[in-house]
C-alpha cells in the first residue's frame, strides 16, 4: 500500500529510514541546510525553498502555483514502490498541507473532507498552510472542497513540534 510519511526536519533521517522510503520532498525556508538521508538520490529528494506564510512578508518567499505545479510534478512521478517522507522545519503546516494536497491528487475520486478527516487522526497537531491548500484547490479544480475541508478540522493542538505520522492513499 503506497504511503505518504510526514515528519519534522529533526525526525526527517530517523522517519526516513523506519519507513524504508525511496523519495523525500522538503518543503522548507530556502537558505535552511537539509543533509538527504541515506539512500536517497538527488533526482529522489524535491527541495522547494518557502516560507510558512499566508500573505507576503518582507524578507520571505510566499509560496506560490510554482511551488504547488512542482510539488503536484514530482509526486505524480513517485512510482509509490516505496513510501515517501514529506517534511517541513515542524512537520505541522506545511508538510502537512503538501501531504493532504498529495492525497487529493493522487486519489481524485476521494472525498476532501475524508482526506481531511484522516489527516486529523493521525496528527492532533497538523494545521495545514491554508495558502498551498487553497492554491492546490484552484489547480486540482476542486471546487473549494479542499479548503473547506481544512477549515472543517480546525487548528491542530499546538505543538512545538508534530510527532512522525501516516497518511495512507487507499
Amino acid at each position: 500500500m503506497p504511503t505518504l510519511h510526514v515528519s519534522s526536519l529533526s525526525k526527517l533521517h530517523e522517519t526516513v529510514a523506519a519507513v524504508g522510503a525511496s523519495h523525500v520532498v522538503t518543503l522548507i525556508n530556502v537558505n535552511t541546510v537539509v543533509e538527504r538521508p541515506p539512500g536517497i538520490s538527488a533526482e529522489r529528494h524535491l527541495f522547494i525553498g518557502m516560507s510558512d506564510i499566508t500573505a507576503p512578508m518582507d524578507g520571505h518567499i510566499l509560496p506560490g502555483e510554482e511551488h504547488v505545479e512542482r510539488f503536484l510534478h514530482f509526486m505524480r512521478g513517485w512510482d509509490r514502490a516505496a513510501p515517501i517522507v514529506i517534511h517541513c522545519w515542524a512537520g505541522i503546516s506545511r508538510s502537512t498541507a503538501a501531504a493532504y494536497i498529495a492525497a487529493c491528487a493522487l486519489r481524485p475520486e476521494r472525498d476532501e473532507q475524508a482526506i481531511a478527516l484522516a489527516l486529523r487522526a493521525a496528527s492532533p497537531s497538523a494545521t495545514p498552510n491554508a495558502r498551498l491548500v487553497a492554491l492546490a484547490d484552484q489547480m486540482l479544480r476542486r471546487g473549494g472542497r479542499m479548503n473547506r475541508a481544512i477549515e472543517g478540522i480546525g487548528r491542530g493542538a499546538d505543538a512545538f513540534e508534530g510527532a512522525p505520522f501516516r497518511v495512507d492513499l487507499d
